[in-house]
């Protein structure tokens, strides 16, 4: 999960994304994972609560690696923002 966080650009270093996931700020089909290397397929939805807002995201697709902003968009559908 941390590295298809890493991967969509939701987080700038992967480091980060793993500490997201192990302090409780993700949750996957409604439900709270602390696993940074739980799998996610495409399908599942992500709530993901970030410093002053939180993204629910659907995932679409995996990436071997990390591109560029354009590449990382097409990773998923963004469902929604809330501040």
């Amino acid at each position: 999960m941390d590295k298809w966080l890493w991967h969509a650009r939701v987080v700038k270093a992967r480091t980060s994304a793993a500490e997201l996931v192990v302090t409780g700020h993700v949750r996957v089909n409604g439900t709270r994972e602390t696993s940074p290397g739980h799998a996610i397929k495409a399908g599942d939805v992500l709530t993901i609560a970030l410093d002053r807002t939180v993204r629910v995201l659907k995932v679409i697709a995996f990436n071997e690696r990390r591109g560029d902003a354009a590449s990382a968009r097409v990773l998923y559908e963004e469902l929604g923002t809330r501040n």
